[in-house]
């Protein structure tokens, strides 16, 4: 047994197809199918149901699969110990972030982290906070920006800033001519939210729970920019974070912004990784450069257009 024909196994249960695996693997179809048959033959087991129209894992193959994921994901940590040991401010990041916070906060980070760590090769994953976990346990990613609560006890939470809410509301809406506005304000409105899925979703329905207030059945966007664009629309009203109202992000005439009245609802973000995680201190370096995002961004704009 070998790391390589545990990757090989991996890589097949990942896409169900030989040839798809083996493309994955960086191998040609025949060498990856004549290395499996081999550690079934090692094993004394069948691993792999083979059939003409797709390829099944057995009972056996999935359980062995799971294991094959634990060590090779230590595998990589013995790796980023020896890489780490020799310059620990130098290889591979791999850091997920999740689509409604993503586009907004990275670049207020992004020459920050390349200024302090020049050395640094970073990968950005932009994936929904489900998929970002998963990655996280299964070693595919290092590190992730995600929302609190976070609800996994295998990793290690370093807070970093909490961003508040914005009330966005067409012009013609008769709240658009108030300076502030309460929960109470919201108490039976109907608001546009995000698909299943997000954690904006999650978090807009905590507020509207908070408000007495409701979702605006028949319609849920897909991104956040298309909750823009239905509110500019005078379809309806939303909520939006407030780095995603602040420059770059384009300012739009038919949008009121409204900032909410203390205690403004929030979000809170943090860094996680693997407890057991061999980049941990590196890590924990990299936790003041994105809680240094400046506290105007965090906040409702003061001049609403």
């Amino acid at each position: 047994m070998n790391l390589r024909d545990l990757r090989y196994l991996i890589a097949l249960a990942d896409h169900k197809h030989f040839g798809r695996a083996a493309d994955a693997s960086f191998v040609s179809q025949p060498t990856l199918s004549t290395q499996l048959k081999k550690f079934e033959e090692e094993l004394g087991v069948s691993l792999i149901e083979r059939n003409p129209r797709n390829v099944m894992l057995t009972a056996v193959g999935e359980a062995v699969v799971a294991r094959a994921r634990v060590m090779m994901r230590e595998a990589d940590e013995i790796r980023a110990i020896a890489r780490r040991s020799k310059d620990p401010e130098s290889g591979l990041l791999k850091l997920g972030i999740f689509p409604t916070l993503g586009p907004y906060l990275l670049p207020h980070i992004i020459p920050k982290m390349v200024a302090r760590f020049p050395k640094l090769e970073l990968i950005l994953v932009e994936e929904k906070t489900e998929v970002i976990l998963r990655k996280l346990h299964d070693g595919e990613l290092d590190c992730g920006v995600l929302a609190m609560p976070i609800p996994e006890d295998n990793l290690h939470v370093e807070f970093l800033f909490e961003e508040d809410f914005v009330l966005a509301v067409p012009k013609p809406h008769p709240m658009a001519r108030q300076k502030k506005v309460k929960l109470a304000d919201l108490a039976d409105e109907k608001l546009l939210l995000l698909d299943d899925g997000h954690c904006l979703r999650d978090q807009a329905l905590e507020v509207c729970q908070m408000a007495g207030a409701g979702e605006r059945s028949g319609f849920r966007a897909t991104s956040l920019e298309t909750l823009r664009h239905m509110v500019a629309a005078n379809a309806g009203i939303t909520l939006l974070p407030a780095l995603t109202v602040h420059a770059p992000s384009p300012a739009s005439p038919s949008i009121h912004l409204i900032p909410f009245a203390d205690p403004a609802p929030h979000r809170r973000i943090a860094l996680v990784w693997r407890r057991t995680s061999a980049l941990a201190t590196f890590l924990h370096a990299l936790v003041p450069l994105i809680q240094n995002v400046p506290s105007t961004l965090l906040r409702a704009p003061r001049a609403v257009k």
